[in-house]
């Protein structure tokens, strides 16, 4: 399961990486960095149009189907393994494919004292493309949205939950994102465990375990 990340990385360094151009609205609103993303909340995804786009999505998919917007609330997360065949997921699995971007997710170990949050990110640091899904719901407003495509988790996360977020390699990145590519077979191969020898886990501040907390201070690791 992924329920909470960050997006802390420079708006110029994402924009390098990924080689796309700062949304709209971060030319009009600076872009703030994110410290507890929380769902509902708009996020940044990568999607292709006429070349790769940084886009800003409401996280919880609401398929073009949905009376109305509450089923976001359900699909935050994709279960890889069955996403060609859920109804609520395998038209998006086959034309609408996304990266969500993020450099840290956190998950919670129960204790008897209460649930304590750990912070998960890359070795390095850098920013993960979390393999999702988008969908376009014109009911009542035009809202686009996004889930988090989930699979095993490895052995850093399995003591805490046993699902994490797929993490894409950047060489599958184009594969993920074309909408023309149809080979359901090698689109599913691509949803694996990322290695736990490539992540880092430390504990976090107990601050996050409310969305309305977004400061640095979410990472205020207590074991340093």
């Amino acid at each position: 399961m992924c329920g909470r990340f960050t997006l802390k990385t420079p708006a110029s360094d994402i924009a390098s990486v990924f080689s796309v151009q700062l949304p709209i609205q971060f030319q009009i609103t600076p872009f703030v960095p994110r410290y507890n993303i929380a769902p509902t909340q708009q996020v940044s995804v990568i999607v292709e149009d006429a070349g790769p786009q940084w886009k800003l999505f409401r996280w919880g998919l609401i398929p073009s189907w949905a009376k109305d917007t509450k089923i976001g609330y359900k699909l935050i997360n994709a279960r890889g393994e069955t996403i060609h065949e859920k109804p609520s997921f395998r038209n998006a699995f086959k034309k609408r494919r996304c990266l969500v971007l993020a450099d840290g997710f956190y998950e919670w170990q129960k204790t008897e004292s209460g649930k304590l949050p750990h912070y998960f990110s890359r070795q390095d640091g850098g920013v993960m493309a979390f393999a999702g899904l988008w969908e376009t719901w014109s009911k009542e407003e035009k809202i686009y949205s996004c889930t988090i495509i989930t699979t095993e988790a490895n052995e850093l996360l399995d003591p805490y939950h046993d699902r994490m977020p797929v993490i894409l390699d950047s060489e599958n990145h184009e594969k993920w994102l074309d909408p023309d590519f149809e080979d359901q077979n090698n689109l599913r191969k691509l949803i694996q465990t990322y290695p736990a020898d490539d992540m880092i886990s430390r504990r976090a501040n107990p601050i996050v375990n409310n969305a309305r907390h977004e400061t640095p201070e979410c990472l205020e690791f207590e074991d340093n």
